[in-house]
């Protein structure tokens, strides 16, 4: 049933007796395995051509199929639709009919995109069916591919909105909830939110930031872990813009002295954007951020974390082993949540029952038990343990080992037949098993639990389009405790910045990493409680790559320059 509800085009062509159940089961496996579209999968098993399909979709809707090949579309249908807000709902205006404007959508089906259109373009709207790459051809065509002229557009007949301009000042002054609800809900504060979110995933970005200050309104993308500002609007659509975001989250907008957590579940363009939503009272109004969980860009197998051959092999065969702790330890927002989830997903076989503690859940991950941490309700990680233990798992997650009671239930469970993964947040892997010991757990406990500790960080990567070499100055390579003689014929990069990269010189991030591994000396050393600082120089002797040795790897190997690996390790 659920594949019924996620592919309307499916059900509907076994609702008109186009495919048998035979056909749809081999479908909806192919949609669910591959992510293929299912316009596309019809054809590809040879079960409906394109304009079968496109007839049918057409017959449901009561309207026509277009052909978008021939001539020009009509200027003022064009203009009737802005190129983001056509980007975003991935639509075409083709013209105008007895005053309503002809809309051909890529996902004709979707009522929530035609209501949006309607509401953000102020036109009734008639849907009429076309082929998805005459739409995609279209778009290109008529749109280009720059969005930036619809940001300050946007902006400009923002700041110029003298009706909003006054609301929003007898909102923040009177404090009046629907006026607040009204402002929030505006067609152009709808589709600027809107513009914000698809410009940020556009941007691979991580975090949004909206900060409102004494004189300004600031929006600030974060992109591989460094924070880019954007064009600030006005300061007054402080509250129409994070109203409109807690109308999205569905939080209480009256509430603005106490922060609040929440969640948007978003369609932008062809995809589904998961976002967490933070809300923070400041002297000026409220602070947001939003955290993107862009699913379709996280990709969550062992292999594609960049792991060291060495660090791939030996968590490979950790995570299959009957008992024992793993750790994931680094500071927030390197990736040990990912690493963990790729470590689960290996792992998740019909023949394991798992279950992860996490606050929040980051990514659903079919198969797994997931629960969500929730102090204010007492839905603690120590409880959720405690009920882990007789739901009968196999493996368990837990999001973080905060205090003394979580770590000794994941000690507790290990020690009766679990594997148990978790994080810590320490500055290397010897730290974390200090760490352990000095939150009160017994450290023969530790050393009999413990089988290894993945310290972790993500450098940024240097752009593959304006990648160029240099000459390292003696001064860079005595921070990495090089000489000249040391290099040999290896070749530095640095990144000189252009279109590709936003100028910044780097594009997309990549982990490095240190693995301590609990071998006889290391375990005598934890049960004696040897300092970090010991622990570390016999783990170095005893074969471990540090963090900064990693990351000269990745210099060398061209991924990412000697600012960043000094900057993280």
């Amino acid at each position: 049933m659920s594949e019924e509800i996620s592919n309307p085009l499916l059900s509907l062509v076994k609702e008109q007796g186009l495919i048998d159940d035979l056909q749809y089961e081999e479908v909806a496996g192919e949609v669910k395995r591959s992510g293929t579209p299912v316009f596309q999968a019809l054809q590809n098993f040879g079960i409906m051509d394109a304009d079968a399909i496109l007839q049918a979709m057409a017959n449901h809707l009561g309207t026509e199929v277009v052909s978008l090949r021939e001539g020009e579309l009509p200027k003022d249908a064009l203009a009737a639709v802005p190129a983001s807000t056509a980007k975003m709902y991935r639509c075409l205006p083709v013209g105008f009919r007895d005053g309503m404007l002809r809309v051909a959508f890529e996902d004709p089906l979707d009522p929530q995109r035609v209501d949006e259109l309607a509401f953000v373009a102020k036109k009734e709207i008639q849907v009429v069916v076309a082929h998805p790459t005459e739409i995609q051809a279209g778009l290109d065509k008529y749109y280009g591919e720059e969005m930036g002229g619809d940001v300050s557009e946007i902006l400009r007949e923002l700041g110029g909105d003298e009706k909003i301009a006054e609301e929003s000042m007898v909102a923040t002054e009177t404090d009046d909830e629907t006026l607040i609800a009204g402002l929030a809900n505006e067609a152009p504060i709808v589709r600027f939110v809107n513009l914000v979110l698809f410009q940020a995933v556009k941007d691979r970005a991580s975090d949004i930031h909206f900060e409102p200050f004494e004189t300004e309104f600031r929006i600030r993308y974060r992109v591989d872990g460094a924070l880019y500002e954007m064009s600030p609007p006005p300061k007054h659509l402080a509250l129409p813009v994070v109203s409109r975001i807690k109308v999205m989250a569905n939080l209480n907008i009256s509430e603005r002295r106490l922060p609040q957590d929440g969640r948007i579940n978003h369609k932008l363009g062809n995809k589904e954007i998961d976002l967490r939503v933070s809300t923070l009272p400041t002297q000026f109004g409220e602070s947001v951020v939003l955290r993107v969980l862009d699913r379709s860009s996280v990709n969550l197998e062992l292999e594609s974390l960049g792991f060291p051959k060495y660090v791939h092999d030996f968590v490979s065969e950790v995570i299959l082993r009957p008992n024992g702790i793993f750790v994931v330890t680094g500071p927030t927002g390197c990736g040990k949540t990912t690493t963990l989830y790729s470590c689960l997903r290996r792992v998740n076989t019909i023949d394991s029952k798992l279950l992860t503690a996490e606050d929040p859940v980051e990514f659903d991950i079919e198969g797994i038990m997931q629960v969500a941490i929730n102090e204010g309700l007492g839905m603690t990680f120590g409880k959720a343990l405690r009920s882990f233990l007789r739901q009968d798992p196999d493996i368990i997650m837990v999001g973080e080992m905060r205090d003394l009671e979580t770590a000794q239930i994941a000690i507790q469970a290990s020690l009766t037949g679990h594997l148990v993964l978790s994080t810590l947040h320490t500055n290397d892997a010897p730290g974390a098993v200090t760490r352990l010991v000095d939150m009160g757990t017994e450290p023969f406990l530790v050393s009999s639990t413990l089988m290894a500790v993945l310290g972790q960080r993500l450098v940024r990567k240097v752009c593959k389009d304006c990648r160029t070499p240099f000459e390292p100055t003696e001064a860079q390579l005595a921070l990495l405790n090089l000489s000249p003689h040391d290099l040999g014929d290896k070749v530095f990069y640095y990144g000189r910045g252009c279109s590709t990269c936003n100028d910044t010189g780097y594009k997309g991030r990549k982990g490095i990493y240190e693995l301590l591994v609990c071998s006889d000396t290391i375990r005598s050393m934890i049960t004696e409680r040897a300092p970090t600082i010991v622990l570390r120089q016999k783990a170095v002797e005893l074969g471990m790559v540090t963090l900064r040795e990693d990351g000269l790897r990745s210099i060398f190997d061209g991924d990412t320059t000697i600012e960043e690996v000094i900057k993280y390790t």
